[in-house]
């Protein structure tokens, strides 16, 4: 039987972090699935003819109410495969990091029907909370990369993750 390969979308994230650095991570679930749920950093994927910092602004715009001017470094590419809503998919997305002086939104979310299908909750984490976190983290290792970042443990280039 011959393998089915599909073309990884590309996609952008932001990994927001507030003044006492806690990160903004979302609850989400599998509308097909609602017992597969996982947090993750906002972001998606990128529209047509769209860069990476500008779809990892509009992107977390849209999913938080969060507007941001500037994303600082990239700090990591991330390779995955997963199963959602009966469809196999393949991404790459490119992980940046951003700093915000308020937890609170500028503008009205506006997620799209899929975000709103499978949204759970936003919640602002320490790293305390992220490595006592039972629930499914994307990526999984996120307790030690943010422990890494805020410990100035992460080098200058970006990581390359895969799961």
């Amino acid at each position: 039987m011959p393998t089915r390969t599909t073309t990884p979308r590309i996609g952008a994230r932001v990994l927001l972090l507030d003044p006492a650095d806690r990160v903004l991570l979302i609850h989400a679930l599998d509308p097909a699935a609602p017992d597969h749920h996982w947090w993750e950093l906002p972001g998606g994927g990128l529209d047509p003819g769209e860069d990476l910092h500008t779809a990892a602004r509009r992107e977390l715009a849209e999913e938080t109410g969060i507007l941001l001017a500037d994303l600082e470094r990239k700090l990591w590419v991330r390779e995955t495969r997963f199963h959602y809503k009966g469809h196999d998919y393949h991404r790459i997305e490119h992980v940046f990091l951003a700093r915000t002086p308020t937890t609170t939104p500028q503008t009205t979310p506006k997620p799209t029907a899929n975000e709103k299908a499978g949204l759970i909750e936003r919640r602002w984490w320490t790293g305390q909370d992220l490595h006592r976190c039972h629930d499914k983290l994307l990526p999984p290792t996120l307790p030690t990369l943010l422990h890494n970042l805020l410990t100035n443990q992460l080098g200058p280039e970006p990581l390359a993750l895969a799961d």
